[in-house]
């Protein structure tokens, strides 16, 4: 898919609506792939699976899930100005990260249709579904007074290319690791309900089951390509990811301390508890996944969190560019030595694992 959307300069978010945060390392990216490589990829291994959670999603157990109830029919004014703050960022990203999966599915199940129509309906339903939480959460943020222009956002984002294998390893830990945490969040809210000042908070079980049945698909794509997982080259990219993902994951919750603090929840206990169950269930897809548990793990990880802190306020100053860059380089240079140290640390083995339990 090529970009030839008006850069954001060209076009004017309609009024009334929020514009689009700055894009980061750390804000929800849109992104696109071969498409025609897709259309090429042999599932036949993994099809009866696939058929299994086609007819699932056919029946969407969710479907009156997402519904605006009595509940949110309301003034949230009462809510105070810095938890309202870090709510709309919680609910701005999250909306962003929906609508961003939401356009890629749609564009390849568009791409496939002729030459799969199993994958095309599939990708179909799990666009559905996206579209279904980008809506709801947009919604959300319209309880606050503002809301994200969505049909904006698809000609003003910039567009990132990933090989499909790549899409498939990113968006299996994608929908897994936002399947933790949102499972997370709802049974800490369970147990502390003095904490749960939105109605949102109670669809998450909802939400996350949607989250893991998309994990699931991606799960038997990945399986259906040996390459993937069979050698070498798939160990070293299942590392590759499974590190990315939670650098980015860690670096994103405690930029978000405020949200989680506001709803009751320790950030690092809860971003580490995210991380280790995340770990634990990519073992039933990936060969390999990281050791968590490792003494150094944590520590080299919220080192680079401090790092990402130190740079935000430095990019925030006033000062000329050049000097900017030349304060932010050591950071930047030891934040990447650390994150080659985690990747460097011995993996587990999960294919062995898992064929001894077998």
């Amino acid at each position: 898919m090529v970009n030839t959307a008006p850069k954001p300069s060209e076009t004017e978010v309609k009024p009334g609506t929020k514009e689009m945060a700055k894009e980061t390392i750390l804000t929800p990216r849109f992104y696109t792939t071969d498409f025609d490589a897709i259309c090429q990829m042999d599932i036949s291994s993994q099809e009866t699976e696939l058929r299994a959670m086609l007819e699932e999603m056919r029946n969407d157990y969710n479907r009156d899930h997402f519904v605006r109830d009595e509940e949110f029919d309301r003034s949230w004014d009462d809510i105070d100005e810095d938890k309202r703050r870090a709510f709309i960022d919680f609910l701005e990203r999250s909306c962003m990260s929906e609508f961003s999966g939401f356009l890629l599915f749609k564009e390849i199940s568009r791409r496939v249709k002729k030459s799969n129509p199993l994958l095309a309906e599939i990708f179909h339903l799990m666009a559905r579904d996206e579209a279904r939480h980008a809506g709801f959460l947009n919604k959300a943020m319209a309880d606050f007074k503002i809301r994200l222009d969505l049909g904006y956002l698809t000609k003003a984002r910039n567009y990132t290319f990933f090989k499909p294998e790549w899409v498939i390893y990113a968006v299996y830990l994608s929908e897994k690791i936002g399947y933790w945490r949102y499972i997370t969040v709802f049974h800490h809210l369970q147990a502390h309900p003095e904490n749960q000042y939105y109605p949102l908070f109670r669809k998450f079980e909802s939400w996350c089951q949607d989250e893991n049945r998309h994990g699931d698909i991606f799960k038997a794509l990945l399986r259906s390509q040996s390459s993937m997982w069979k050698g070498w080259k798939g160990r070293l990219w299942a590392r590759f990811f499974l590190l990315s993902v939670f650098a980015t994951h860690s670096l994103t919750v405690l930029e978000r301390a405020d949200f989680y603090r506001s709803i009751g929840l320790d950030p690092i206990a809860y971003d580490k508890e995210v991380i280790r169950q995340t770990n634990k269930t990519s073992a039933r897809a990936f060969p390999v996944i990281l050791d968590v548990e490792h003494p150094q793990f944590f520590k080299r990880m919220y080192r680079c969190s401090d790092r990402n802190e130190k740079i935000a306020e430095i990019e925030a100053s006033n000062a000329p560019k050049v000097v900017k860059f030349f304060r932010k380089l050591p950071l930047i240079a030891g934040t990447a030595i650390d994150l080659l140290r985690l990747y460097l640390i011995k993996p587990i083995d999960a294919e062995a694992t898992r064929q001894m339990v077998c």
